[in-house]
Formats: structure tokens, sequence, C-alpha cells
């Protein structure tokens, strides 16, 4: 059996299962509490506890999947041409509101972290929490970030904007496609455009471009303040 939890293949095989068991939970409970994530967080964590399977030997798995994080960031660049014809009749309301809200986000973050005093590495590790996980480990690692504590706050943004969004846009009454797709994409990246999917095709297609959008200028923004 230890044989069975040291192999690579474990830590795949259990976060593919337990990511799937996450999807349909949420397909037949049909409420935002049961995302995906929070559902595949759990179900890995308690498989660990029960079975006393060492966190090194999960990992071995979790690591062949960080390694495609990085060759996944080039899938960006798919979103953004599909989706090149809006992209050029619309680009300067996309431009600033991608710009505005990646700004705000890293602003409120640095603001935070000075008013609580927390230090240049744990500050550096959540600047990036608004784009997704490839863009922000490659923003906070190089410049001194907590890899770990950068990914998990990536996941809790996204988690936490898939949540709320759907009450913002109706609180403030947005009632334009494009701008709601453009802010989910913006403030919680992946895990938002799965629910903007869900809201209508023009919010998930605009979310997905913030994506991207979102991505290129919080790294141009990370290597001026970084």
């Amino acid at each position: 059996m230890s044989e069975l939890f040291s192999s690579p293949y474990f830590g795949v095989a259990l976060s593919v299962a337990a990511f799937g068991i996450g999807v349909k939970l949420q397909q037949k409970l049909k409420t935002p509490v049961c995302n995906p994530l929070i559902a595949a967080i759990v179900l890995i964590a308690g498989v660990l506890l029960i079975f006393k399977i060492p966190y090194e030997a999960y990992n071995a798995g979790g690591e062949i999947i960080n390694m495609f994080l990085a060759p996944a960031t080039s899938c960006l660049a798919v979103a953004i041409y599909a989706k090149i014809k809006i992209l050029k009749q619309y680009w300067l309301p996309i431009l600033v509101g991608c710009t505005m809200g990646s700004a705000a986000s890293m602003l409120s973050v640095y603001g935070l972290c000075r008013l609580f005093g927390l230090d240049e590495s744990l500050t550096v590790s959540l600047l990036p929490k608004s784009v997704t996980t490839p863009v922000a480990v490659s923003i906070a690692e190089p410049a001194g970030g907590v890899v770990p504590i950068t990914v998990v706050a990536v996941i809790g943004t996204g988690i936490l904007g898939s949540m709320i969004a759907p009450l913002l846009i109706r609180i403030f009454k947005v009632t334009e496609p494009m701008a709601a797709g453009l802010a989910i994409g913006a403030s919680s990246h992946a895990v938002g455009t799965s629910k903007a999917v869900e809201l209508g095709e023009v919010e998930g297609a605009m979310s997905g471009l913030a994506i991207g959008v979102c991505g290129i200028i919080t790294v141009l923004i990370s290597m001026v303040v970084l």
C-alpha cells in the first residue's frame, strides 16, 4: 500500500478524482457554496488524514501537475486570439477596465499588507492574487514571495469571486454583460470565469478575455513596482 501512495500517479489520480466529485456535487446541489475546488481540497485533506498519507508522498503527483502551469500560461494567448474581433472593437474600454481592475487589486493588497504590518515576502506573495495561478507564481517567486501562499491566495480569491459575483452584479445593478464579464475575470480569474459562463455567453467570453489581458497588465505593473 505504501508503494501505491508513494507513486506520483497517486497524487495525480487523487486530485483529478476529488475535483471530479466536486463538479458532480456542484451540479447536483446547484449552490455556489459547493465550489468544486473547495470540495476537492476537503476530500484530499480527508484522504491524507484518514489513511495517514504523508503530504510529501501526495505532492510527488502535485509536482507533475505544477509542471504544466508554465505551459498553461501560453494558453491565455488562445483566449485573447479567439476574441480578437471584440478586442479590436472595444479595445479602449477593455484596456482601461482591465488596467483599473489590476491596479485596484494590487493597491488594495499592498495597502492592507502595510496596515497589518506584513513583511515584504508576504506582501509580494499576495500581490498577484487576482490573476491566474501560473502568472501569479511567475510574478511572486522571482521577487522572493512564498509560492504556496500565493497559490492559496489565488485559489481563495477565485472561489470567493465565483461565490459573490452574481450577488454583487445584482447589488450594483450591472446590466451590461460585457462589463460584468470583464469585472469577474479581472477580479477572480479562471474560477470566477466558470461562474461567468453560467451567467451568459457574453459574460463568459469577456471574463476569459479579461484573464489574459489582466495577466499581461499585472506582469507589467509588477515589473515596475517589484
